[in-house]
């Protein structure tokens, strides 16, 4: 099987429910940065973080592939696996535990960290920008509803991932300080 198709050649792309769109359609554009999310994660996965953050990257990303799937076909297709309030149940159950771990958060946090927290940052802003485009779609077409509330939760729970990684790796976090602006770049 040949990974190419030349089908996409004239700017069109396939939906999984069948019919073309632009690569530019809002469908494209909230799958498209959802699998961009799951490739971040597979870049915060390889650089080696705890086992237990590396296994719970691993559950989210098989739920990312679901939420892709989920965005790539129409509402009224019952062939795609969808995301379910199960998939956020988790989430919020694991936001919670994790939360009574932690230290209280009592500033604001510059992302960073070790490797594999400051790319679990970077997939948790990319998922706010994933979660914008699927708003977006959902202004214009019927979505399944969940897909918005997993979306917000997920990102929420980026953020507190990355703050476990660095507790369990011993990485104090560094706070936020309000500042003036520098006077001259020198």
């Amino acid at each position: 099987m040949k990974i190419y198709t030349r089908t996409g050649d004239d700017g069109s792309t396939s939906l999984f429910s069948g019919g073309r769109v632009p690569k530019t359609h809002s469908r494209v554009q909230a799958y498209g940065t959802i699998d961009e999310l799951n490739s971040l994660l597979g870049a915060a996965r390889a650089a080696g973080p705890q086992p237990a953050v590396n296994s719970s990257l691993d559950r989210v990303q098989h739920q990312l592939f679901t939420l892709g799937s989920d965005l790539a076909t129409a509402l009224e297709s019952t062939t795609a696996p969808r995301i379910a309030p199960p998939d956020t149940a988790w989430l919020e159950t694991a936001i919670d535990h994790l939360t009574d771990v932690l230290p209280a958060l009592r500033h604001f946090i510059l992302p960073g960290g070790t490797p594999a927290a400051a790319q679990i940052h970077v997939a948790r802003s990319v998922c706010r920008r994933g979660e914008r485009w699927v708003v977006l779609l959902a202004e214009q077409e019927s979505i399944n509803g969940e897909a918005l509330v997993y979306l917000n939760r997920l990102s929420d729970y980026l953020f507190t991932l990355a703050r476990y990684e660095n507790f369990l790796s011993g990485v104090s976090e560094q706070k936020w300080i309000a500042s003036e602006p520098p006077s001259s770049l020198a």
